[in-house]
C-alpha cells in the first residue's frame, strides 16, 4: 500500500502512527481513514495493536502523560516519602510497562528501568 508516495506494509513506523493517530481526528472512522489511504481496517486494528506493544499507542485514549524532572525530586525529606501513597505506570520504549509505588527512590527506579530496558 502506499501513503504519502511510501510502502508503508511493512514500513515505517512514523507512517503506520500517522494513519492509526487519524481515526477519530474530525469524527473520522476507521472505514474512512482506511478507504483514504487504499487500506482495510483489518491492517489499521492490526497495526494499532502493533503500535501499542511496542509502546508508541497508549492502550488507552484517557492515558496522560507528563514529563518528570528527576533532579527536581527530593530525596532528603523521608517523612514526606512515607506519606506519599499512590501507583504510577511507566511505559518504556521498549514496550514495557513498569507499575511502582510513588515512594520508590529515584535511584533504584532509575536503576529498575536501564535494567528492563537492557532485558
Amino acid at each position: 500500500m502506499k501513503f504519502l508516495g511510501r510502502n508503508v506494509d511493512g514500513g515505517r513506523e512514523e507512517d503506520k502512527l500517522a494513519i492509526v493517530m487519524s481515526v477519530g481526528v474530525a469524527g473520522a472512522t476507521i472505514t474512512e481513514v482506511a478507504r483514504r489511504h487504499d487500506l482495510t481496517r483489518q491492517q489499521i486494528y492490526a497495526w494499532r495493536s502493533e503500535l501499542k506493544k511496542k509502546g508508541l499507542l497508549s492502550a488507552s485514549a484517557n492515558a496522560l502523560f507528563i514529563p518528570v524532572d528527576m533532579n527536581a525530586v527530593q530525596t532528603d525529606v523521608p517523612e514526606l516519602r512515607e506519606s506519599c501513597c499512590g501507583m504510577i505506570e511507566l511505559r518504556l520504549s521498549c514496550g514495557r510497562t513498569l507499575r511502582f509505588e510513588s515512594s520508590v527512590a529515584p535511584g533504584t527506579l532509575t536503576q529498575v528501568i536501564r535494567a528492563v530496558e537492557a532485558a
